[in-house]
């Protein structure tokens, strides 16, 4: 029991160390909330905050210039994905801001981006493994699709239930492995996209709450985000670590060597 505790013990505070920008990106959102500074949009400060931590992380050594560049990337990703959405009714930001594009601010970039950013520090922190991976060539196309679904659903039938059938098949005895106290430990690969799925469903429910966005069914007064958007965020989680699996294969092939 004193071993499990232990080793439970370390595993939480790793898992916090690996949600550091998302913890920061929460406490801007809450700080926000309740304190103004004149001639600042929240939105702004937001953005501000952001950039500010993303620099102290890779200057402290936090994060590598290798994981700056994943994250990077899903903030660009993220940030489609947001201006097509907002364009769409999706969902929306109704403050003002500077930094706001077609409605859409700046910040809302590093949501993704938090998300990327515990993925690569879980990668290291946990000495993450894949086992039994798919073929890169399907794994890619199946993050093609994923992605390209959340903008076709507007105008075509909404396939994600068939993509998610087809996970079952792609990932069929694909596991994770894990170092927790020099311990390996290993998960059902799609059994881990659900339970990180699951804690971001969460904590878009706090972001809404805070009134960093809001949904239209949340315009008149705050509610749960529907159940549903759990399965958005897990084929999200998916192309997430396909592309850092994908990149990590890449550095191998031309023999940079992994950070």
């Amino acid at each position: 029991m004193a071993l499990f505790i232990r080793r439970l013990t370390i595993f939480a505070w790793q898992q916090a160390l690996c949600c550091i920008f998302p913890v920061i990106l929460f406490a801007a959102m809450a700080v926000t909330k309740v304190v103004e500074i004149p001639y600042f949009h929240r939105y702004d400060l937001i953005l501000l905050i952001c950039i500010i931590a993303q620099a102290g992380m890779l200057i402290s050594g936090l994060e590598t210039k290798d994981e700056l560049k994943v994250i990077t990337m899903f903030h660009l990703i993220g940030l489609g994905l947001e201006l097509f959405k907002v364009q769409m009714g999706s969902w929306s930001y109704p403050g003002e801001a500077w930094s706001k594009i077609y409605g859409v601010p700046l910040y809302s970039g590093f949501m993704y981006a938090s998300v990327a950013s515990y993925i690569c520090q879980a990668w290291r922190r946990f000495d993450l493994r894949f086992e039994n991976w798919p073929n890169g060539v399907l794994t890619t196309g199946m993050a093609v699709l994923i992605y390209a679904n959340f903008f076709t659903h507007h105008l075509l039938p909404d396939l994600r239930w068939v993509l998610i059938a087809a996970l079952f098949f792609l990932f069929p005895k694909s596991t994770v492995r894990f170092t927790v106290d020099g311990h390996h430990y290993r998960m059902p690969l799609l059994l881990s996209f659900l339970l990180v799925a699951f804690f971001i469903w969460v904590a878009e429910n706090i972001s809404t709450l805070l009134g960093a966005f809001q949904y239209p069914h949340q315009a008149d007064r705050w509610s749960l985000v529907h159940l549903g958007k759990w399965n958005s965020w897990f084929l999200l989680v998916i192309i997430s670590v396909i592309i850092v699996v994908q990149l990590k294969d890449l550095k191998r092939r031309i023999g940079e060597p992994e950070a």
